[in-house]
């Protein structure tokens, strides 16, 4: 039985690019052959809005199938599952209530692995090659309990004056959880880099300071066509595939692929 590899993309600072990279890489990943399960874990909605237009997601958030309700539950997530227009790529969708998940897990036993458990079927079947989380830019219980689930990490960080704050903070607060999760850091994804500026140099030469922390050759442009794919709620490969993000994604993709498969 092949083994299913949980990641989850996660950053305590916003406007990371964590949903777009994971929306992306999740269709990559889907166009080299795998079968992958997205899950939004963020009250906002990116992830959800990524693969589907806004009456749908809404229409999601509403209903009784959505990942809060899951939780709330404590069910086996097999039943929360969206097909995308995607063959290959499917979505368990967030909620916008979201919001009081920190509450809801608060009074649950072993409330930090409530979402392990609820996912075990779902890995344990082997219908999904990757499941890829989209975690909110927060740390408390939530973000514990995706870490406590996945096998690896991917912290995307901003090409900017302020990308980095935090990523300290980032770093200590996995240390600190160890002994609950084992998901390793696969690699630190700079983002929005706009070579015309000197952010870029000087985030990969602070990121080298860091022992052990691999850095993804690939990084990702600045591109329009990442917004315009984002108001047509289709990968930027969709909404045009010439494109150099699409095709920065797509190697992001593949160095992903190589690092699952050592």
């Amino acid at each position: 039985m092949k083994k299913t590899k949980i990641i989850c993309f996660a950053n305590n600072k916003g406007g990371s690019g964590k949903s777009t990279t994971c929306s992306n890489v999740g269709y990559g990943l889907r166009e080299l052959g795998y079968k992958v399960l997205l899950i939004d874990g963020d009250m906002q909605l990116n992830l959800s809005l990524s693969l589907f237009d806004e009456d749908q997601v809404l229409a999601f958030a509403q209903s009784e199938k959505n990942l809060y309700e899951g939780l709330k539950r404590q069910d086996d997530l097999s039943d929360y599952i969206v097909h995308s227009a995607y063959e290959g790529l499917d979505l368990i969708p967030s909620s916008t209530l979201m919001s009081s998940i920190e509450y809801e897990l608060f009074t649950k036993w072993q409330r930090e692995f409530i979402l392990r458990k609820c996912l075990k079927q779902v890995k344990e079947s082997g219908a999904y090659d990757y499941i890829l989380i989209d975690a909110p830019p927060t740390l408390g219980t939530w973000v514990i309990n995706i870490l406590c689930a996945a096998d690896y990490v991917i912290v995307p960080v901003e090409a900017s004056p302020w990308g980095l704050f935090g990523l300290a903070n980032m770093f200590d607060f996995l240390n600190g959880i160890s002994e609950m999760t084992e998901a390793k850091i696969m690699g630190v994804l700079i983002t929005k880099v706009d070579e015309r500026k000197n952010y870029y140099k000087q985030t990969r030469e602070i990121l080298a300071g860091y022992d052990n922390i691999n850095v993804f050759e690939t990084f990702i442009h600045v591109d329009t066509s990442v917004e315009w794919a984002q108001d047509n709620s289709v990968p930027v490969s969709v909404y045009k595939k010439s494109t150099r993000s699409a095709k920065e994604f797509q190697q992001l993709a593949r160095e992903v692929m190589d690092y699952g498969s050592r």
